[in-house]
C-alpha cells in the first residue's frame, strides 16, 4: 500500500466549450480572476507512485504540461462525448516515456465510441506506428482495483445518455451528470470529498444546476464538496461566495489532499 495516501489534481473545471468561451465578451470570460479560467473537465488522481487520469480531454497535452505530468499509469473514462476524449492521441509521449500500452477502462458503450473516434489506433497493430498504444478494459458495471485503490463506476443520467462518474475510497468524481439514480445515490454516502456537476443557475436539459447540486450535498453529507464542469455563467469568487462553507467551486490546477481515502 502506498505510503503517501491520495491527492487530486483538477486538470479542468470548465463546461464542453470552455471558460474563456471563443467569442464571447462575457464578465467572466473577460475576467482576471485565473480561477475564471476553466480548461475542460478532468482530474489527475496520484496514489502513491502511481497517476490515474480520468478523462483524455481536447486540453490534455496544455494540462500535462502545466501540471508537470510525468507519467499516466492507468485512464479511466466517464462517457465518450467529444469533451472527455479528444486528448486521447496525447498519450503517445507518455508511451514513449513509458515504454509500455496503458490501461484504459471505460464502459463497453464508451470504449466502442472511442474505437470509432479513434479508428486509426485501434486498426493499425503494427508496433512501430506513431498512435497511441492503450489496452481497453470494459467494466460493466463492476468494480476494479488499480494499484491497490479500488475504483467503483457510478452509473449517472446524463440527459437522455447514461455517463458514468467513480468512487474510490471516500471520494467520488461525479461529472456530467443531469441526475443521479437512487440506486447510485445510495453508493455515495459517507464521503470525505464529492465532486458534483454545477454548470449553471438556470437549468439545462443535460447538466446538474448549483441548486440541484446543492441538493445533492444536503442529502450526501460529504464532508467536503467542489462543484466543477462550470459554465461562463458563474464567475468563481462570487458564486464560491453564496455556497456552504463545505462546499468549494473547483478550478484548474487546485490540489485536494485526502488523509484517509479509505
Amino acid at each position: 500500500m502506498p505510503s503517501n495516501p491520495l491527492a487530486i489534481r483538477v486538470l479542468g473545471s470548465g463546461t464542453s466549450s470552455g471558460v474563456p468561451t471563443v467569442g464571447c465578451e462575457c464578465a467572466v470570460c473577460r475576467s482576471a480572476d485565473p480561477r475564471d479560467s476553466r480548461l475542460r473537465p478532468s482530474i489527475l488522481i496520484q496514489w502513491g507512485v502511481y497517476n490515474i487520469l480520468v478523462d483524455t480531454t481536447p486540453d490534455f497535452r496544455q494540462q500535462a504540461l502545466r501540471e508537470h505530468i510525468e507519467h499516466i499509469d492507468a485512464v479511466l473514462y466517464t462517457h465518450a462525448h467529444a469533451d472527455h476524449i479528444l486528448g486521447l492521441d496525447d498519450l503517445r509521449p507518455f508511451n514513449y516515456r513509458q515504454n509500455a500500452a496503458i490501461p484504459v477502462y471505460g464502459s463497453d458503450d464508451t470504449l466502442s465510441n472511442i474505437q470509432r473516434v479513434f479508428r486509426y489506433v485501434f486498426e493499425n497493430r503494427s508496433p512501430n506506428a506513431a498512435v497511441p498504444k492503450v489496452d481497453l478494459h470494459v467494466l460493466n458495471g463492476g468494480a476494479v482495483d488499480l494499484f491497490g485503490l479500488r475504483f467503483e463506476p457510478i452509473p449517472l443520467r446524463h440527459g437522455t445518455g447514461t455517463s458514468h462518474g467513480y468512487r474510490f475510497g471516500s471520494v467520488a468524481y461525479l461529472t456530467d451528470h443531469s441526475e443521479i439514480p437512487d440506486e447510485s445515490m445510495e453508493r455515495l454516502h459517507g464521503l470525505d470529498v464529492l465532486f458534483l456537476d454545477a454548470l449553471r443557475h438556470r437549468p439545462h436539459p443535460t447538466h446538474s444546476t448549483v441548486a440541484q447540486s446543492l441538493a445533492t450535498v444536503e442529502r450526501l453529507k460529504p464532508k467536503r464538496a467542489f462543484f466543477t464542469h462550470i459554465s461562463h455563467d458563474l464567475p468563481h469568487a462570487e458564486t464560491e461566495a453564496g455556497l456552504p462553507a463545505n462546499v468549494r467551486m473547483s478550478y484548474d490546477g487546485l490540489r485536494i489532499e485526502v488523509a484517509d481515502p479509505e
